[in-house]
Parts: C-alpha cells; structure tokens; sequence
C-alpha cells in the first residue's frame, strides 16, 4: 500500500518549486483561492503566475470555500486538476463538476459521528471525499478515530492539524495526508526543512 498525501497551502515560487522536483513529490498540491480569512490566501493575479509551470507528477487542487461564480470563471482555465469545495450544498458541488469538468474533493467537516455520516450525500460525484475538522482555516484538529468505520471502498483524503511525527499512525490506513500548518516555521512559513522530511517519511511509510 503506498501512503498518499496532499501539501496544501501553498503560496510561494521557491516553495511550490522544491516540492514538484523533489525525490518523492506528493500526489497533490493545494493553493488557497478564495478564502482571504486563510494566512495561506493566494489572489488571483499571483495564483494565475505561480500555478503556471510543469507540475511534473503532482496534481495542482484549487481549495474553494463556498466559492462565487465570479471566482470559478476566473479560475477556470488555470492549471488545476481538481477543486476542493468546501462549505457547499451537495447539488452546488454537482453542478460545479458539471459545468467546469474538473475531478472533485468534497470536504465535510467533523465535529462528531452526525457530521461524518454527511460524506454518504457528496460520493456520487466525488473523486475524494476529505474529512477535515470545523477549524479548517486554521489547522485545527478533530479526533481522527472517527473514522474506523467508515467503509474502505471510496478515496478518503485526511486533514486536521496533522504532523510529521502523525506520519506513522496512518502506515497501513487507506487515507490520503493532507497537510498544511505542520510544514511550517514559527514565522508561519512553509519550511523546506519539514517539507523534505515530511516526503521522506511519507515515502518510507
């Protein structure tokens, strides 16, 4: 079984270069497109310049929070595979596929069992469903063990204030990491430092 991640929050050249060359480059990468209450926003006048480059074997996803229709014009021909949709109805999100034909990442938040059950509405047009906590925008966490029973016949995406040393609670889970605030220095910054070691131990997991 091969571990899975996501680097998300991405918003710096140098950065998101690092990640796309390294040894063991993640399957995904997220940018903040919309959500200005997010350290990691990127406006769309930078996202279009630092999106725009050979993303070698990773997969660019745009994170959108209840996003206008103003913002998936903007961004509908820039080189992203996916879009990530939070905070929006499951016939919003249908409707989002339909019309701009990108592969969807659903997220549903998690507060408790009642939340989680939520996913059963987003499958049928979602290429992932994430579970991701109610503090998204700030890297808070939820009690991942919520998830034990949820069936394993569909592609899960786990975020929620997930660290390097988490890395080997999720070895033989069929989750795909997504991780943001934990590759990040004091000054808020995405560090190539974790970032290197992040990928390495995904890798040996």
């Amino acid at each position: 079984m091969t571990l899975e991640c996501k680097i998300c929050g991405v918003s710096d050249t140098e950065i998101l270069n690092f990640i796309v060359n390294h040894r063991f480059p993640p399957q995904y990468v997220g940018f903040i497109v919309n959500y200005s209450k997010s350290k990691r926003f990127v406006k769309i006048d930078k996202l279009k310049k630092l999106i725009d480059i050979d993303k070698k074997k990773s997969k660019f996803v745009a994170v959108l929070v209840k996003p206008s229709k103003n913002t998936l014009e903007e961004i509908k021909y820039l080189n992203f595979d996916y879009y990530q949709v939070y905070d929006c109805s499951p016939d919003e999100i249908k409707q989002i596929k339909e019309k701009y034909r990108k592969k969807i990442i659903s997220a549903i938040t998690i507060g408790n069992n009642q939340d989680l059950n939520s996913y059963k509405k987003f499958l049928p047009f979602s290429e992932i469903i994430l579970f991701d906590s109610k503090g998204y925008e700030k890297s808070m966490g939820f009690d991942h063990n919520l998830l034990e029973d949820v069936p394993s016949d569909f592609k899960k995406m786990i975020a929620g204030n997930i660290k390097i040393e988490d890395i080997l609670n999720f070895k033989n889970k069929e989750y795909i990491i997504d991780i943001s605030g934990g590759l990040e220095d004091i000054s808020g910054k995405k560090s190539k430092i974790k970032i290197n070691e992040f990928l390495n131990e995904i890798n040996k997991a």
